[in-house]
């Protein structure tokens, strides 16, 4: 019962948080964000393995949230807007990009199944993507990281349980 309410879950992902995210204030969603993505890339930041920001836009769309932001280094800071204008976006629904932060997922492998999207300026995309495949998850405050690995091992449990249940659903109609 218990994987079945997790395949669940998951299969319809978290859409829920959709409807009050939609009526959140930039404002508030901004704040909120800019400090976590300061939390988890402090020690990108203090390295300068974000500089190749500097003056350049990078655009977070999760598609299945109606979530998004542009980012840029700024300082030796992140910071946040919200708008269209971006150099690269990177678009996917919030499990696979849960799942690639964690590095349970490839995106590499994601990008081949369009389930993570690269669009725009090639060059700050692959930047981008070199970076995620770098940090390493030690390097993430306690808190943020196991919070990260228990939410994706859920999300993968998951997607595993709906992925062998598939067989039994073959042939029914809906």
């Amino acid at each position: 019962m218990l994987n079945r309410l997790r395949a669940e879950c998951v299969r319809k992902g978290p859409g829920f948080m959709r409807y009050p995210l939609s009526f959140t204030p930039f404002a508030v969603k901004k704040h909120l964000l800019q400090q976590v993505l300061c939390w988890q890339f402090s020690h990108a930041l203090a390295e300068g393995e974000l500089d190749f920001l500097e003056g350049r836009w990078l655009g977070i769309d999760i598609t299945d949230l109606a979530l998004c932001w542009r980012m840029t280094v700024s300082d030796g800071r992140i910071q946040l807007a919200d708008g269209t204008h971006a150099d690269a976006w990177f678009r996917g629904q919030a499990n696979d990009l849960l799942l690639i932060a964690a590095r349970k997922q490839d995106p590499d492998t994601l990008f081949f199944q369009r389930r993570l999207i690269i669009e725009g300026d090639t060059e700050l995309g692959l930047e981008v993507k070199n970076l995620m495949d770098a940090i390493e998850l030690e390097t993430l405050p306690a808190p943020l990281r196991m919070g990260l690995l228990k939410l994706a091992s859920f999300v993968e449990a998951g997607l595993n349980e709906d992925a062998n249940s598939s067989p039994n659903r073959a042939g029914k109609l809906c």
